[in-house]
């Protein structure tokens, strides 16, 4: 049997959120691991290029900028091991986190495993991903100046990100299946908005493109059978929206309506050292840096938590 290895901070989740967690409270001395699934999903790896996180100029993927976090992350006496949570437990003192290379006990846990949209099911969605096809306007949304790219969905992250696009892109072509909700105010602006041609109760059926990227999309409405091509550079596709990933949790830790796990100002959750930070608390800030800060947020935290100390002690402190 395996032994345990104990640490003062367990992180499961390996993206933005865990790993600048990870470099805080490696530099405050405290024992971290990061239980990190694979290195090489997560929205911020599957991003093609960034340019908007602050000091980060080129062009840079996600992949690469996460891998600098993370390394950075264990130059300071963090640990990384790839491996897949399957269950924790909170009854003790300790909390228990099961993996099937084996079991890992924190004295306090953070919870930094992400969301995670549906599966790709269009035909060109997973093979122009990066290339064309998004899931986050914001972070992509300035490479489309002047060109022009489809939405696909009616759901309230659909409505908000087609908003930030019609800001860059020359026409948006907004496709909804089904009828969005014509009261909510963002919907009337969408429409308002000079640059937007919308597709009622049409369906994207897939997404082409070239080793260039995607050129186009193909839409069949309601009651037609014809298919018809629409010429497009990006693709966003947000037909359900995404949920903050917690089947680990088997429901030990309280969640708000919209799913994100609850926390108070210094993301602690309503369990006692237990943390959730990054897109697990689905806010509608959906950055990596807005996720580097929550991390930041609650190794501060946890630094005074474990050392009980009445104030935070800001990080430059150190040594």
């Amino acid at each position: 049997m395996t032994e345990m290895e104990k640490f003062d901070v367990v992180i499961i989740g390996g993206g933005p959120a865990g790993c600048s967690c990870a470099l805080y409270t490696a530099r405050s001395n405290l024992s971290t691991i990061i239980l990190d699934k694979n290195p090489a999903v997560g929205a911020l790896a599957i991003t093609h290029k960034i340019a908007n996180y602050p000091g980060v100029a080129g062009d840079y993927s996600g992949e690469e900028l996460l891998k600098i976090m993370r390394d950075q992350s264990i130059s300071y006496g963090a640990k990384y091991r790839q491996a897949q949570v399957y269950g924790i437990s909170m009854s003790e003192s300790e909390k228990i986190v099961y993996t099937p290379e084996g079991t890992f006990a924190g004295k306090t846990l953070v919870l930094a495993t992400g969301a995670m949209g549906r599966a790709s099911t269009l035909p060109g969605e997973n093979e122009f991903l990066g290339r064309g096809v998004s899931y986050c306007a914001t972070c992509d949304g300035a490479f489309y100046k002047q060109k022009e790219v489809a939405v696909y969905g009616s759901n309230q992250e659909a409505i908000d990100e087609a908003l930030v696009l019609t800001k860059f892109a020359s026409t948006v072509h907004w496709i909804t299946k089904s009828k969005p909700n014509m009261n909510s105010v963002e919907v009337q602006i969408l429409l308002n908005a000079n640059n937007l041609k919308h597709w009622k109760r049409t369906r994207l059926t897939s997404i082409q493109g070239d080793d260039q990227g995607v050129n186009s999309v193909t839409v069949k409405s309601s009651g037609d059978n014809v298919e018809q091509e629409i010429l497009v550079q990006g693709a966003f596709v947000y037909s359900t929206g995404s949920l903050p990933i917690t089947d680990y949790l088997q429901e030990q830790i309280p969640v708000n309506p919209n799913g994100g796990v609850r926390v108070n100002n210094d993301m602690m959750t309503d369990i006692e050292g237990v943390w959730a930070i990054g897109d697990i608390r689905n806010t509608p800030f959906k950055q990596a840096v807005v996720a580097c800060s929550d991390g930041c947020i609650a190794a501060m935290a946890i630094d005074k938590y474990l050392n009980q100390r009445k104030d935070i002690r800001v990080d430059w402190i150190h040594r």
